[in-house]
């Protein structure tokens, strides 16, 4: 079972940045980011894959980067440009194999403690 330990998350005001990292236990091929806000389904943020290949929601593009360290099994979020409908328990995610065709595919198999965005107006 591969362990995903997330750090990082807080509070910050519209606009503002802050930086999500999530060490595996071990080495897996499709890494990414999920979020739930209160009263709402979760839904895929990024996502990474092995050749560094990204996918975004559209609401994240241009503000949010997905990186990934590989021999440190490590995946971050830096996500610039904050605003109030970012508040959200983030999720570290990990799968083997490829990763979701689609952005809104959230079947992964390995899931983070979850990190609490806040972002204030």
């Amino acid at each position: 079972q591969v362990q995903l330990v997330e750090s990082g998350g807080g509070s910050v005001q519209s606009g503002g940045s802050l930086r999500l990292s999530c060490t595996a236990s071990e080495y897996t091929t499709c890494m990414g980011w999920v979020r739930q806000a209160p009263g709402k389904e979760r839904e895929g943020v990024a996502y990474i894959d092995l050749y560094d290949r990204t996918t975004y929601r559209d609401s994240a593009k241009g503000r949010f980067t997905i990186s990934r360290e590989h021999a440190k099994n490590t995946v971050y979020l830096l996500m610039n440009i904050l605003e109030p409908e970012d508040t959200a328990m983030y999720y570290c995610a990990a799968k083997q194999g490829p990763c979701p065709l689609d952005i809104g595919d959230i079947q992964y198999a390995y899931w983070g403690q979850g990190s609490q965005v806040t972002v204030s107006s």
